[in-house]
């Protein structure tokens, strides 16, 4: 499959301060901009900024970012689903996983999660794919926000929904671990139905031992 990456981009402002969401982006974008320090959700700001610079090399790999003249604040992954989930076993080309999605808390009350899925969502391209978002409690920021598991799934689940997600079931054993973890995707106007399809066995992998 090819992957075509259409670039967009929109600004709006922070209180004074103007902030820019964009891309995909190119690995020598991302080298400009050092990250904000407070972007630690999976692992240190910089060792983080090199795993995303190496997402953007992949042929799949999409990256938004949302940056100050001088740094990223936050940003969303798109690529295939990793190798050991079993997201992948279906080997479909048109399956891509939202795989991160991290806004610093200084910015979070600015809209910038729902401006960097609206850049994503802005390509054309990204019709021809169906594009799932796993959504583990245990990665959430509980702490920071002070938000319970729910309210917190609820403000993840709005954000998502504004870029067209919807929550779907499944039997995937990590979803069910705790209820509060949920599958959410996006089917792309182009996507065969045979895509579909394969996508409905994927949610479902368990159901025949039954």
């Amino acid at each position: 499959m090819e992957h075509i990456k259409e670039y967009h981009r929109i600004e709006w402002k922070a209180d004074r301060e103007p902030l820019t969401a964009e891309g995909p982006v190119s690995p020598e974008t991302l080298e400009r901009f050092p990250f904000h320090p407070g972007l630690v959700a999976f692992r240190p700001p910089a060792e983080q900024r090199e795993a995303i610079i190496g997402i953007s090399r992949l042929p799949e790999g999409r990256i938004i970012i949302a940056r100050t003249g001088a740094e990223v604040i936050g940003y969303v992954t798109f690529l295939y689903p990793d190798p050991l989930e079993h997201w992948s076993k279906g080997n479909m080309h048109d399956l891509l996983e939202l795989g991160a999605i991290e806004v610093t808390a200084p910015y979070r009350r600015y809209h910038v999660a729902r401006n960097l899925l609206r850049v994503a969502f802005s390509d054309p391209h990204m019709e021809n794919y169906i594009v799932i978002s796993t959504e583990y409690y245990w990665h959430w920021d509980l702490k920071g926000t002070g938000l319970s598991i729910w309210e917190y799934r609820n403000v993840m689940e709005k954000v998502m929904s504004s870029a067209g997600l919807e929550r779907f079931a499944t039997d995937d054993p990590e979803i069910t671990a705790h209820p509060a973890n949920c599958l959410m995707a996006r089917i792309g106007k182009n996507v065969p139905l045979e895509s579909m399809e394969k996508f409905d066995r994927l949610r479902f992998q368990y159901r025949y031992l039954y």
